[in-house]
């Protein structure tokens, strides 16, 4: 069910014309636009960067590692899938991964800001898009499974966000997180790429226990290589000529970039076993609606 933005009104409709006030939510580029006022904004993320990520993570071993990580979830918590909402939805890559392995299935596709959602619309053109603030999501037990991939850690009221992913999801519906771990590393990077927090294992965890969510599934990622990440992101710290470059961390050579996604290859073959690591550069979470 969907929910119209002024009166509230619960509606099933594969529009956005509320049946009860007649409000429609005005488009941007093509494309509903459910929190306007936030749609060309920079607080969070830094737009511009969507045309750099476009082209770098194709390629990149942590964004492909990434989304082997994120199908293996979804075939292990929730095989059928049939309905998937992505928060944040960038430039669609994650949603063309799952695109491949779930052709039948329904994707949608949530960004705040307005700009992303050409360069996912060009990678998914079956996809439905929506320009939205993850803090208002306008459905009711209308999917099942939710994904917010490096999303929460640019949002202060985080605790919203999972309320509101909680009543999207159908009873039995999973949510998926992923989020840069361990405050201690907290680096420039960090605070280039807009991040207000980088979390604990328990913190996430407990977040998601009071959204409402049973925990089903959670462990560390990047493992292996936390003491390269550690290492770099320490060295990174020390600079002081104002030149820190966000996308610096993608951009590496093909011999180099081969050589981590071999050994990221290997985490996620551990992780498919049942291994679950302690400590890495990333966290993921499994959380269930109660049935």
């Amino acid at each position: 069910m969907k929910i119209c933005s002024t009166c509230k009104t619960r509606f099933d409709s594969d529009d956005w014309r509320c049946p009860s006030c007649a409000h429609t939510p005005p488009e941007i580029n093509g494309y509903p636009a459910l929190a306007e006022k936030l749609a060309n904004s920079n607080e969070g993320f830094h737009p511009e960067y969507f045309g750099q990520l476009a082209t770098l993570e194709t390629g990149n071993f942590w964004f492909q590692s990434r989304n082997n990580l994120i199908l293996l979830l979804i075939n292990k918590h929730y095989p059928n899938l049939r309905s998937f909402l992505e928060i944040g939805c960038g430039t669609g890559f994650v949603l063309s991964g799952i695109a491949s392995t779930y052709p039948s299935a329904k994707l949608t596709g949530a960004e705040i800001f307005s700009a992303g959602l050409s360069y996912a619309a060009l990678r998914l053109p079956a996809a439905q898009f929506m320009q939205m603030d993850a803090r208002d999501i306008p459905f009711d037990a209308h999917f099942d499974a939710i994904g917010a991939f490096d999303v929460l850690e640019h949002i202060e009221e985080d605790d919203a966000v999972l309320k509101q992913m909680y009543r999207a999801l159908k009873p039995g519906g999973v949510a998926i997180l992923t989020v840069p771990q361990h405050p201690a590393l907290w680096s420039a990077q960090d605070e280039m790429a807009c991040h207000v927090r980088r979390y604990t294992a328990t913190e996430l965890r407990d977040k998601a226990s009071q959204a409402g969510f049973d925990v089903v599934d959670s462990g560390s990622f990047v493992s292996i290589l936390l003491p390269l990440m550690w290492l770099s992101r320490k060295l990174g710290n020390t600079r002081n000529d104002g030149q820190h470059d966000p996308m610096a961390e993608l951009r590496i050579g093909n011999v180099m970039n081969f050589i981590l996604r071999t050994i990221m290859s290997a985490e996620i073959l551990l992780t498919r076993l049942g291994v679950r690591f302690p400590a890495g550069g990333s966290l993921f979470i499994v959380a269930r609606k109660r049935a």
